[in-house]
């Protein structure tokens, strides 16, 4: 699906680029629903539908991979740790702390994978790619600068942002830990075989839950498929498989500071969708980050 456009310029960073714009949407849809649904049910559901939607890419487009054990076992535990593990807590986060404060700890992401590519994969970057991080970084901070909500404990505080922090580890480990072998798999079914380690660890987990059952009644209501089907296929296919493959034709660490300008396309979106206001702050913290990310792209 992606590999005929190698021969387009920066088709990684576009790609990562696109991914950022796709999760925000779905991030906006996610939200709404955590109102009524919890955390662990929206991250099973998501992963189970974008299983079946894999599932059907893979019969179509054919050409299983010759992976030794090793490295599906790889792409497999890239899955537990990136998906099942890392989304159930970003979105217990996101309920708990809301959009803001969540986008405030997401800035974990890019630091992480820039951090953890330089230890693992001895990726480099250049003196402009390093400033348009910092940019991006900058302006993602600068745009979540909010008072807490007083009516949020410190204690709650604390845990949302713990929990937000290690989602971000284990989304940046799980994606590093594949890195090296992305080159040699097509996307489709990269994602395939991390999104089936996802799924199933996500089902092994409601299923020690004591409260399974209980957990499963908000998707008795229909109007809840409404936020929860879109959402998810925005998320765990469309922006999964884009996101991937801008990890596989660019550097980790360029793609990552890429993928967290999601946070700024999730404050415009929330002003659209949600009416929130549009601030000068906001907008300067915008032409910000594109000029990070103009620079992050630029590779010599």
């Amino acid at each position: 699906m992606f590999d005929s456009l190698m021969q387009t310029p920066h088709i990684g960073e576009i790609l990562s680029l696109a991914s950022a714009v796709v999760w925000a949407v779905s991030v906006i849809l996610f939200r709404i629903a955590g109102d009524t649904i919890h955390p662990l049910v929206m991250n099973l559901f998501k992963n189970v539908l974008a299983l079946v939607l894999l599932g059907g890419t893979v019969l179509f487009i054919g050409g299983a991979p010759d992976l030794p054990p090793r490295i599906f076992a790889l792409f497999v535990l890239s899955g537990i740790l990136g998906i099942a593990l890392s989304d159930w807590l970003f979105f217990t986060a996101l309920v708990r702390l809301g959009a803001e404060l969540t986008a405030i700890v997401d800035c974990a992401y890019s630091p992480f994978v820039i951090g953890l590519s330089f230890l693992f994969l001895g990726e480099r970057m250049n003196r402009l790619q390093i400033a348009g991080v910092g940019l991006i970084l900058g302006a993602v901070i600068l745009i979540t600068r909010k008072k807490t909500d007083e009516r949020l404990s410190r204690r709650a505080l604390l845990s949302g942002v713990g929990i937000g922090i290690v989602s971000m580890l284990l989304t940046a480990g799980g994606i590093v830990l594949v890195k090296p072998f992305l080159g040699g798999i097509s996307v489709v079914w990269a994602t395939l075989i991390r999104m089936t380690g996802g799924a199933a660890a996500g089902l092994v987990l409601w299923a020690l839950h004591p409260r399974r059952r209980e957990l499963l009644r908000p998707l008795r209501a229909g109007a809840n498929y409404k936020l929860l089907i879109p959402a998810s296929v925005l998320s765990a296919y469309f922006s999964v498989l884009i996101w991937m493959a801008g990890m596989k034709y660019t550097l980790a660490s360029v793609a990552s500071a890429l993928n967290q300008l999601n946070t700024i396309f999730v404050f415009l979106l929330a002003a659209v969708v949600l009416k929130e206001k549009i601030t000068p702050l906001k907008a300067a913290a915008v032409a910000l980050a594109f000029a990070g990310a103009i620079l992050v792209s630029i590779r010599f």
